[in-house]
């Protein structure tokens, strides 16, 4: 019962349950998925699956960027965010960096690069088009004609082609000012009898993500479908299920392929019904498909289909936004919160808020340190003024635990009856920590998934909170060029961390058993360790409150200090001589 082992088995459970049940949650409860088949007049037939890239490209040596770009005709993109351009060699957005996020801190860094043209290295792309049967559509080859130079906000583009039979596509892409296209497909029959067309849009991306895909963060294919966000999808899962693919039928809804910070995505029109899927069209090669069901066009007729594509930063207020201004359906679970949404997305909301106001996060992860403590102070009072209890008892307890160390069951009543004589309970000083466990792992979440906190600097050499501290003793600080691996990776900020926790450690009751003893000591340092690969912000966070724990435990133990000889000493051991 006592008080620090309680105290450790807390930490433990609370690990076990903060971090186990997001990892088996996935396993045994995996996020609902739509079914794959219908029923029509009583009888269960299987959707169509949707088909690979109608415009997908052959296979070709592949060359530098600069010049597959020079090889085909292109359309300028260029709007405060983005700046690319568009092929009109089979229509396709292929060709898109970021302008106000850098691939590193260096000033010299290009910007962010997110799409790439097919036949270059990392082919990322996006094609609209039109399928079906007796109809001369448009291919991967086909030269469309463009009404302008440049795409930019204002400025709509116009793409178009007729084939020789009398049908015209026309292709219309809008933009607006953050990162969303609006594709609206027009085919006008102009010929002598009607056709029958499916619009589709697609999404091709070579090679899986850098952002590795763990159980606290999903990279890789993901979507929306009827109503349910779905992280249940993989790189790895594909390639087991080739072109077959993962298949499903939805009403609006959205599909793409999500890197850490990134994303592309098919938004089709909410009343819509489509199918929709993901599949492996060759070894690393991978599309998302959304196809529309036919449409009859009879002669002299023009059939429109509209749809937007997102393809920029997973930005928390944009995607709130589109989510709840354009009605497109979760798609703030792009970004992978998990199971503690609604611990983490406060947290964020007031991180974001304080750091518009002072300029700095990692000034703003300080001032939420003091903020949660603040509304943790009365519970925190409580705990220090029972572990200031403890410390008064202790010297009974171990006269106690000499005198009984043969009888356990007498052992535990004795101990029982002081706590209750000195109105102390050992398990009050676990409580915190149990509140303090899931504000530290959504800390942790926020920096890790929300790309407002990518390379955030603090000071000096923090230059970027969601990374570990560069300065590291086995580089001497910097001084050397290189970076040792994660688990040795010991920084300043994990020497604060542990020094900070030896001195708190050394301010609780010291535990009557030299095991326990032995573990406390260790733990400082281990944790160290631990949390060294981290995200500098996170350690920012803990230093911080281990060093106000310190000031409100010092302060609380000044105005109870333990007595040389408590008095009631004398009577508790009177007492258990008598019995």
């Amino acid at each position: 019962m006592d008080n620090q082992r309680n105290m450790i088995l807390a930490i433990v459970l609370s690990a076990i349950v903060l971090f186990g049940w997001s990892a088996l949650s996935h396993h045994f409860f995996p996020v609902a998925r739509p079914p794959v088949t219908k029923i029509e007049g009583g009888r269960t037939t299987v959707l169509p699956q949707p088909g690979a890239d109608p415009a997908a490209d052959t296979a070709g040596a592949i060359r530098e960027r600069a010049i597959v770009l020079r090889e085909t005709p292109r359309v300028a993109i260029d709007t405060p965010k983005l700046a690319g351009s568009i092929n009109l060699k089979g229509a396709r957005i292929d060709d898109l960096v970021l302008k106000t996020y850098k691939e590193t801190i260096a000033k010299d860094s290009p910007p962010v690069r997110l799409l790439s043209p097919g036949g270059s290295p990392a082919a990322y792309y996006a094609g609209f088009g039109w399928t079906g049967d007796g109809v001369d559509a448009p291919g991967p080859n086909t030269i469309w004609t463009a009404n302008g130079s440049r795409l930019t906000i204002g400025t709509p583009l116009t793409l178009s082609w007729t084939n020789q039979n009398g049908q015209r596509f026309e292709t219309v892409i809008a933009v607006d000012g953050d990162y969303m296209f609006t594709i609206t497909q027009k085919l006008a029959n102009e010929g002598a009898g009607a056709v029958a067309a499916r619009p589709y849009g697609l999404v091709s991306r070579d090679g899986v993500s850098k952002d590795h895909s763990t159980w606290t963060l999903h990279t890789g294919p993901i979507g929306a479908f009827n109503g349910a966000a779905n992280y249940d999808l993989s790189f790895e899962k594909l390639d087991e299920a080739g072109k077959t693919g993962a298949r499903f039928t939805t009403t609006g809804g959205w599909l793409g392929f999500g890197d850490k910070y990134w994303l592309t995505a098919l938004v089709p029109d909410a009343r819509t019904p489509l199918d929709v899927g993901f599949l492996s069209s060759a070894p690393q090669v991978y599309q998302a498909v959304q196809t529309g069901r036919p449409i009859v066009i009879p002669p002299g007729k023009t059939a429109s289909v509209t749809q937007r594509f997102f393809a920029g930063a997973k930005e928390v207020a944009l995607l709130d936004r589109y989510e709840l201004e354009q009605g497109v359906p979760l798609f703030s679970r792009a970004i992978d919160w998990g199971w503690f949404r609604v611990i983490e997305k406060p947290i964020f909301w007031v991180l974001d808020h304080v750091f518009k106001l002072v300029g700095n996060f990692g000034v703003a992860i300080i001032i939420l340190t003091f903020l949660v403590r603040g509304l943790m102070f009365p519970i925190a009072q409580r705990q220090f003024r029972s572990m200031a209890g403890m410390r008064k008892v202790q010297p009974m307890m171990k006269e106690l635990q000499e005198r009984y160390k043969d009888d356990k069951p007498r052992l535990q009543q004795e101990m029982l009856k002081l706590y209750q004589e000195e109105k102390v309970n050992p398990l009050a000083g676990c409580l915190p920590i149990v509140i303090q466990i899931p504000v530290f792992y959504a800390l942790y979440k926020v920096l890790m998934v929300t790309i407002e906190m990518r390379h955030q600097p603090f000071i000096l050499w923090i230059r970027d909170l969601s990374a570990p501290d560069p300065l590291h003793i086995l580089n001497l600080f910097g001084l050397l060029d290189f970076s040792p691996p994660g688990f040795l990776g010991i920084g300043v900020l994990a020497l604060l961390l542990g020094l900070s926790m030896w001195l708190q450690f050394k301010l609780n009751p010291t535990p009557m058993e030299p095991a326990q003893q032995q573990v406390m000591m260790l733990m400082p340092w281990i944790m160290m360790f631990v949390m060294a690969p981290f995200a500098a912000g996170l350690l920012v966070y803990w230093i911080t409150s281990n060093f106000l724990t310190i000031a409100q435990q010092t302060w609380l133990y000044s105005r109870h200090p333990v007595a040389p000889v408590p008095a009631a000493q004398a009577t508790v051991i009177a007492s258990t001589k008598k019995k």
